[in-house]
């Protein structure tokens, strides 16, 4: 254990510690576009279904194997499922966001996702399989499934967004000035390890101006968190939901980003709806240049959740679910978490007694 400020003792980086007695293998693999990512798979001696967990961007694996609570993976674990959690680009267990790149939200759907459910595939067979997907995660893998990248799946769940994008209005704001801006002042990547005292000198007093309109916490990394997704104060998650320990090692659970994906979202935003960011790309010509009309004819049943106090995608998923069912679609339904934000459905200390149960509950009558 080591200490931070404040004299709370923190948790170690990519700890395991918060899924005992789970046999727990690493499995690699590449993408077309040359990257190699990971997946760690968690199962015990019997297993049925099997469960893909996709992260969020900045965040990784370390967001469903969380020791302060019950954490999300040990629950499905519990309930007898063999359950993968994939590590795709936009982890922070990986390298690729600390160094400027020019991804976007298609690479993720068009590159990410088939070679993952394929090695997937490789291991259970043609058992069932399930997906829970969150934030960015599950908006890349729902244009993913909208494209017809990958399917097959017995449910799939989509945390906060899917593929209509809702945001804040100065949320907004930042998307369409904040990458041009901090390109123009030397910023390549965002990281709100900076808030931690560590890295540039550039980067540590960004933070310190940041920390200067953020009182409601003593914590840099969780101030930079809120100026580089959503509005508030905080704009993550609500603080009570949190259990301290989390609180206090942000910079561990959220990485760095670069500035390219903010750029893509805006025009998402603008547009009401997922769309390609390079629709005339001969290189994405399998991705659909709007991903909603094709979703609506999937028939896979999905569950959109959120938090009613959902500050950085707002009320997306409930847009989604009503668009979705003006499209034609009966396949979706929709739950709303109430009193939670955006990060704390699945960080929240009492996350599974107040969530987890309902995405459980899904996943178990599917048919």
């Amino acid at each position: 254990m080591r200490e931070r400020s404040g004299g709370l003792a923190d948790i170690a980086p990519y700890t395991l510690e918060g899924v005992p007695h789970a046999e727990v293998t690493t499995h690699r693999f590449d993408t077309a576009d040359g990257l190699e990512l990971s997946m760690l798979r968690f199962r015990r001696d019997t297993a049925g279904d099997a469960v893909l967990l996709v992260h969020g961007l900045t965040t990784s694996t370390d967001m469903f194997v969380m020791p302060e609570h019950r954490n999300l993976v040990t629950c499905l674990l519990d309930e007898g499922y063999d359950v993968w959690c994939l590590d795709f680009r936009m982890s922070n267990r990986h390298r690729y966001n600390v160094v400027p790149n020019r991804y976007t939200l298609d690479d993720c759907a068009m590159f990410d996702f088939p070679p993952a459910v394929d090695l997937v595939r490789a291991h259970i067979g043609d058992r069932r399989l399930h997906v829970i997907a969150h934030c960015l995660g599950a908006a890349t893998f729902a244009m993913s499934l909208a494209a017809g990248r990958v399917g097959g799946f017995t449910s799939v769940v989509l945390n906060s967004l899917a593929l209509t994008p809702r945001v804040p209005r100065w949320s907004e704001v930042k998307l369409a000035v904040g990458p041009s801006l901090f390109s123009m002042a030397g910023f390549a990547i965002l990281d709100p390890r900076w808030g931690e005292e560590t890295g540039s000198l550039r980067g540590r007093l960004l933070a310190r101006a940041v920390s200067l309109v953020h009182r409601e916490c003593d914590v840099g990394a969780c101030h930079l968190l809120s100026m580089m997704w959503g509005t508030g104060w905080p704009a993550l998650y609500e603080h009570e939901n949190l259990d301290e320990r989390t609180h206090r090692r942000a910079a561990d659970l959220f990485g760095a980003t670069g500035l390219h994906y903010y750029r893509h979202l805006h025009r998402m935003v603008r547009a009401g709806r997922a769309v390609t960011y390079r629709p005339h790309d001969p290189a994405y010509r399998e991705l659909p240049a709007d991903y909603l009309p094709p979703a609506a004819a999937l028939d896979v049943p999905i569950l959109l959740t959120t938090g009613a106090r959902n500050r950085v995608f707002a009320d997306s998923n409930v847009v989604c679910h009503h668009r979705l069912r003006e499209l034609g679609a009966t396949n979706a339904e929709l739950a709303v978490f109430d009193g939670y934000g955006h990060q704390d459905v699945f960080m929240g200390r009492n996350a599974a007694a107040d969530v987890f149960g309902h995405m459980l509950g899904f996943l178990a009558r599917a048919p």
